[in-house]
């Protein structure tokens, strides 16, 4: 058995907002934040799964990033 969900084929169709994309984005973010610090305090710590999901974590960082810069006006235009 896997600790992954499976998402909601009725609102996988459904198109999000940027806001709703951001606010997802942001909450698997602090999610995987919780689950390295958890692992981390245990001395059998699996280093190889704490590096897959920091890397994980920071590629959501930067769609995070990517998505603000969508939602603030180009100032140059």
């Amino acid at each position: 058995m896997t600790d992954r969900v499976e998402p909601d084929q009725s609102a996988a169709n459904e198109e999000l907002s940027l806001s709703e994309r951001l606010g997802l984005l942001q909450n698997q973010h602090r999610g995987l934040d919780q689950k390295i610090t958890d692992l981390q305090t245990r001395p059998w710590q699996n280093q190889l799964l704490v590096q897959r999901l920091k890397k994980e974590k920071l590629r959501i960082k930067d769609a995070i990033k990517r998505l603000k810069d969508e939602m603030i006006p180009d100032l140059n235009a």
